[in-house]
């Protein structure tokens, strides 16, 4: 069997011991327009405290959309759940831009090494790693 995927031989042999293989990098995406009211929330937001609650929406939109289409993409390639799952938020066209993109490896639960018979009808499981600052923390959806 050949696959991708990003975690480490240690972090293969404790998932195969836990009765999963991996089958898959999988990836999801999306990439939000902050407009005019971003940038100027954002100016505004030197002059007056407090949080700028339709940006806060609008990530946690992205997020979640870009999450979405990775479980989807997992579940297309017959997926149990993803594991190793990384976050990345990047801002381009002068900041206006937001794309958040979500990698993960997508795993199978396998019975005596085979690949079992019944598919998984449920919505794949995803663990993760959500880098903020440089840092990762462990969470859970």
């Amino acid at each position: 069997m050949v696959f991708t995927s990003d975690i480490s031989t240690s972090d293969f042999w404790l998932l195969r011991d836990a009765g999963y293989v991996p089958i898959g990098l999988v990836l999801g995406n999306s990439v939000y327009s902050m407009g005019v009211l971003g940038s100027l929330a954002t100016s505004i937001k030197g002059v007056i405290k407090g949080e700028l609650t339709p940006i806060t929406n609008l990530m946690h939109e992205a997020k979640a959309l870009a999450i979405q289409r990775l479980a989807d993409e997992a579940e297309r390639l017959g997926a149990d759940g993803v594991i190793g799952v990384k976050l990345k938020v990047e801002y381009m066209h002068n900041n206006e831009w937001m794309e958040i993109t979500a990698i993960g490896t997508a795993v199978k639960k396998v019975d005596n090494g085979a690949f079992s018979g019944s598919p998984n009808k449920t919505k794949p499981i995803i663990a993760t790693s959500i880098p903020i600052k440089s840092e990762e923390v462990a969470s859970n959806f």
